[in-house]
């Protein structure tokens, strides 16, 4: 049975994007992805255990004011950002 594409047809959804599910060497290279996948207007919400700050400034090098971040949750062992492609 195929699997029908996503069509994108809400720009105000949050998409989310759990890092602690994903293998550590890969996680970055998912990140970007994900990121590049979204439409001007999507957002992804981005959960993990610890803040990503590396991450963080490897995403500003990598796509500058194309992508806004915000936290949405900041706090020992539990944060939440948005990122919103712009």
């Amino acid at each position: 049975m195929a699997t029908a594409p996503h069509l994108h047809l809400s720009p105000d959804a949050i998409y989310p994007f759990d890092a602690r599910g994903v293998a550590k060497r890969f996680r970055h290279a998912a990140i970007f992805g994900a990121l590049d996948a979204l439409h001007p207007g999507e957002t992804m919400r981005f959960v993990n255990d610890h803040d990503p700050l590396p991450l963080l400034d490897q995403l500003a090098l990598r796509y500058g004011e194309a992508v806004t971040i915000r936290y949405v949750q900041r706090e020992p062992g539990a944060i939440a950002i948005d990122f919103v492609r712009n």
